[in-house]
C-alpha cells in the first residue's frame, strides 16, 4: 500500500513552548496597534443606534414585530400556529383564544418570542398566511440585563414599528 510517512515538526524545545509563534502574533498585533494609534481617523466607528451600520442590506432580518390591520387597527394575527410550526428553534409560544368582535375565529392571547433561542432565519415570516409577523423593524441588536428582557411578548411585538425601504436608505 502506498503509505506516505510525513515528518513531524515541533520536536525542538523552542518549538514545543511556542515562543516563535507567540512573538510572531505579538508582532502583527503591535504593527496594527501602532498604525491605529498614529492615525486615529482610520478607525471606523459609528454612533449606533443613531446611525445604522453601512454594511446592512435592506434584506437583513432585524427583530420581529407584529402588525395591525389597517381597517380596525386590531392585531393581524389569527393564531394559526404556522409561524410556531415553521420555526426550527421552537422559540415562538402562542396561546389562542376565541375572538369576540367577529373579525376572525381566533386571536393570540399569548404570543411570545424568545430572542435568545431565535436563529433569525425568517421562516416565521415566510409561513405567516396573513402577513402578521415581520422582521423589518430596523432593530439589529438587542440588549438586556436578564433573560426576561429577551422574551418579547405580544404587547412589545405590537409596539415595534417597521422601517420602510425609504427610511432604510435615508438612515444610511
Amino acid at each position: 500500500m502506498g503509505i506516505k510517512v510525513v515528518e513531524r515538526h515541533g520536536n525542538t524545545f523552542l518549538e514545543k513552548i511556542y515562543l516563535h509563534a507567540i512573538f510572531g502574533g505579538m508582532k502583527t498585533t503591535f504593527k496594527h496597534f501602532t498604525a491605529n494609534l498614529s492615525d486615529v481617523s482610520n478607525i471606523p466607528t459609528i454612533c449606533y443606534p443613531e446611525q445604522l451600520p453601512r454594511d446592512i442590506t435592506p434584506r437583513y432580518r432585524g427583530v420581529h414585530r407584529l402588525t395591525h390591520r389597517k381597517s380596525d387597527n386590531s392585531i393581524a394575527c389569527v393564531a394559526c400556529f404556522m409561524c410556531a410550526t415553521a420555526c426550527p428553534a421552537k422559540c415562538i409560544e402562542i396561546v389562542a383564544i376565541a375572538r369576540e368582535d367577529g373579525v376572525d375565529e381566533k386571536m393570540p392571547e399569548i404570543f411570545n418570542i424568545d430572542l435568545l433561542e431565535c436563529v433569525f432565519c425568517g421562516y416565521c415570516v415566510e409561513a405567516c398566511p396573513c402577513d402578521a409577523i415581520r422582521m423589518d423593524s430596523g432593530l439589529y441588536s438587542v440588549i438586556g440585563d436578564k433573560r426576561e428582557d429577551f422574551i418579547y411578548n405580544k404587547a412589545k411585538l405590537l409596539s415595534i414599528k417597521g422601517i420602510s425601504k425609504e427610511e432604510f436608505s435615508l438612515a444610511k
